[in-house]
């Protein structure tokens, strides 16, 4: 019997959300990729790092796709539905609702301002 062929992932390494910082104790700029936290890769260079943590996510998408174990959706085609339930102090809620009250607007108003500043 043949061995079938595993269809190439539908997601690509490009798809994935990555940062690049650099570590004063590697000597080096260090790239993660947010959907993977146990990878990542070093570089001289910020593309180098990135370039590096590429292969290695492109080989671990084949990997998973060829023993059918689950793909982590890339973070930008998530679907959020803008509800969050928030658990708070209550000291925190009263100073809160007092602010929001001051401020003559609603507590979720007030909240979405304060973290779409932060």
């Amino acid at each position: 019997m043949a061995n079938a062929r595993v269809k190439a992932p539908k997601n690509r390494a490009e798809d994935y959300s990555y940062t690049v910082a650099w570590s004063d104790e590697d000597n080096a700029f260090i790239a993660r990729v947010t959907e993977f936290p146990s990878l990542a890769a070093h570089g001289k260079s910020q593309e180098k790092a990135l370039r590096e943590l590429r292969g290695v996510v492109e080989y671990v998408l084949q990997d998973l796709a060829e023993s059918r174990e689950p793909i982590p959706e890339p973070l930008g085609r998530r679907i959020y539905s803008g509800k969050l339930n928030l658990r708070m102090s209550k000291e925190l809620h009263r100073r809160l609702a007092l602010e929001s009250t001051t401020q003559g607007v609603s507590l979720n108003a007030l909240i979405n301002t304060k973290l779409a500043r932060s």
